[in-house]
């Protein structure tokens, strides 16, 4: 047999498998129709997004899945599936920092699926005031960075919101030089949002040195005031870069290579175990000697596993902090459970922001 005749077996297979993917994917947004059916039936005001049941579902694809694709590309196709068939039952409308082009959205992308609507605001505490007011389902606001840390406003927006922590995304961040300059000499300022500024210092200094740096309210905003000046340049992402129509003058700039952001999504609802969770909490302490320790020890003694601490000031009171702590497990796991009755007792104040499926994608 030729090679042209052995390309035409193949190609006849590969439509014919086509045409069975295709089947199979009508039948699943059939069988998710018949859920939202149910689920109306039983009750009008029924939420339908389960990030628990995603959670579980794209796990389970990357732990049966055999390759050739990988475990990651598997599971983003799944999550594409998973957000055509949700929108057939509930079209979600998700906040996130705009315009578009930023990171942000790019994260909302990721963890809900190309289905969904995105709704672009100007600051972190619109995506918050957003939310609360029902004007979207969900919102994916930034909280801490690999290189830089914490992103405090995040962090006090939830001293005054009672919207609680749904789910994680983590997005590895590539910072690109955007212009429509000719070259890195006709550059005379750099536009960013100040994070992306931090994130690319060392760059700058070494490429750009002398170069002024301004600081605006995100990377798509800087991609929009560098296209309006010839000799401006704005640190970006490439879909910043193709809203914008911007040519690259110099690609991921960042300074540390595995340069990630943790985002969360905000909502009104709690969120059933999915087996492999985080919970949030916002713990207040009397200022006196111990406090701290006395906040961590329930956890301790139960082998509850901290993974992160920040404190920010309680602006209630000079001199008085609040305490944000992500730990291992589910509020509902026994364990985390008891330590939380512990807290209640002991802390001057606790609060359960939200439990969460750890990342997946």
């Amino acid at each position: 047999m030729n090679e042209e005749d052995q390309l035409a077996q193949i190609r006849q297979r590969i439509d014919t498998i086509d045409r069975q993917i295709q089947d199979l994917l009508n039948a699943r947004a059939a069988a998710a129709h018949e859920v939202a059916e149910v689920k109306r039936a039983a009750d009008p005001a029924a939420v339908f997004y389960r990030p628990e049941r995603e959670a579980q579902v794209l796990r389970a694809v990357k732990e049966r899945n055999p390759g050739p694709l990988g475990d990651e590309e598997m599971a983003r196709l799944f999550r594409e599936i998973m957000s055509a068939c949700l929108a057939l039952e509930q079209p979600l409308n998700i906040a996130f920092l705009g315009p578009a082009g930023t990171f942000t959205q790019a994260a909302a992308l990721k963890h809900f699926g190309h289905a969904v609507a995105t709704t672009p605001v100007v600051a972190i505490p619109d995506i918050f005031q957003e939310v609360a007011a029902g004007n979207c389902h969900y919102g994916v606001v930034p909280v801490e960075n690999s290189t830089e840390g914490v992103i405090s406003h995040t962090l006090d927006m939830f001293m005054n919101s009672s919207l609680r922590i749904c789910g994680e995304v983590t997005l590895r961040i590539h910072h690109n030089l955007l212009s429509t300059a000719a070259d890195l000499k006709k550059v005379k300022v750099v536009y960013s949002h100040q994070q992306s500024l931090a994130q690319c210092r060392s760059w700058l200094d070494r490429h750009l040195p002398g170069i002024k740096h301004v600081a605006v309210g995100s990377n798509a905003e800087a991609a929009r005031l560098a296209k309006e000046q010839a000799d401006a340049a704005a640190i970006a992402g490439e879909a910043a870069a193709e809203v914008y129509d911007l040519p690259i003058l110099a690609r991921n700039i960042e300074d540390e290579p595995d340069n990630t952001t943790r985002f969360l999504v905000i909502g009104e609802q709690d969120v059933p175990p999915s087996g492999e969770d985080k919970t949030s909490l916002l713990l207040t302490t009397r200022n006196e000697a111990g406090g701290l320790q006395r906040l961590l020890t329930p956890l301790a003694e139960r082998g509850i596993s901290m993974t992160r601490i920040e404190s920010r000031p309680s602006r209630r009171v000079r001199w008085d902090y609040v305490f944000f702590i992500d730990i291992e497990g589910h509020r509902e796991d026994p364990g985390v459970a008891a330590a939380l009755d512990e807290l209640d007792r002991t802390a001057a104040e606790c609060r359960v922001l939200g439990s969460y499926p750890r990342a997946v994608l």
